[in-house]
């Protein structure tokens, strides 16, 4: 088996990682006995420089996101064949990745091995369309240039590096001939198409001390290029076992910050 890009789309998940992990350990390996560099040099990035001709149609498409959050968005979705930043609460990133898996598309996760997976199948994430490379040390961004081949969403922990500009332009050709988003998170990428900030505003359900946390309230803005920057407050809380965003609505109880709900 093959990892041609014209196949990779009818093979299973599991066929997916196989197909690509084969691609991988074609990559040479350093021989001088040192240890990789954290960021490939720009010899590295010419396996992944594309043409910008090469572009696919998919690239015009967007994949689908929370409804609350798609209103923030220029396109109300994540665009294929762009970069989006994502930092502040990881509520908001979980909820990216359950509503892309949970539409059927396939998604591969990098770097983050904290990130809460039951949080995300409460949110509705389908964990048989991920695949999962927790620890992928100085070579993440070489795997997640590999799984843009295959990938409808990549999300790459960078661990607070920064991806210097020649690097970042690279993987970004990649996405856009392969029809891809890449979401990184955890770091500095300059340059991203879409930044996505947020942070926590507030709990619901605690008194002074006591009680249960029924829901959150996440101030999200969302900025980037040629976009004016678009804000809101949003309410996640449980409805029938699903974990879900809504619009904040300042008639009910206003909620607790931090500081006083301990």
């Amino acid at each position: 088996m093959t990892a041609d890009p014209d196949t990779l789309a009818e093979l299973s998940p599991t066929g997916r990682i196989e197909a690509l992990r084969r691609r991988m350990a074609s990559i040479p390996a350093r021989t001088d006995g040192s240890a990789a560099p954290a960021v490939p040099s720009e010899r590295a990035e010419a396996r992944f420089e594309t043409r910008p001709e090469t572009i696919t149609k998919s690239a015009t498409s967007v994949l689908e996101v929370p409804s609350a959050i798609a209103t923030l968005l220029p396109r109300r979705g994540l665009a294929r064949g762009s970069v989006v930043a994502v930092d502040g609460a990881s509520s908001v990133l979980l909820s990216l990745l359950a509503s892309v898996t949970g539409s059927g598309k396939h998604a591969a996760i990098i770097g983050l091995p904290k990130l809460g997976l039951l949080a995300a199948t409460e949110m509705g994430a389908d964990l048989a369309r991920c695949a999962l490379i927790p620890s992928p040390g100085s070579a993440a961004i070489d795997v997640a240039a590999i799984l843009l081949d295959g990938m409808d969403l990549v999300v790459l922990g960078l661990t607070g590096a920064a991806v210097p500009p020649t690097r970042a332009r690279a993987v970004v050709a990649r996405a856009r001939s392969k029809g891809a988003c890449l979401v990184v998170t955890e770091g500095r990428w300059d340059g991203a198409d879409i930044r996505i900030d947020s942070h926590v505003a507030g709990y619901t359900g605690i008194g002074q001390g006591c009680g249960r946390i029924t829901g959150i309230s996440v101030d999200v803005e969302v900025s980037g290029k040629g976009v004016r920057p678009r804000s809101a407050r949003l309410d996640l809380s449980a409805t029938d076992g699903v974990v879900g965003w809504n619009p904040h609505t300042p008639e009910q109880s206003a909620p607790l910050s931090l500081p006083h709900a301990l």
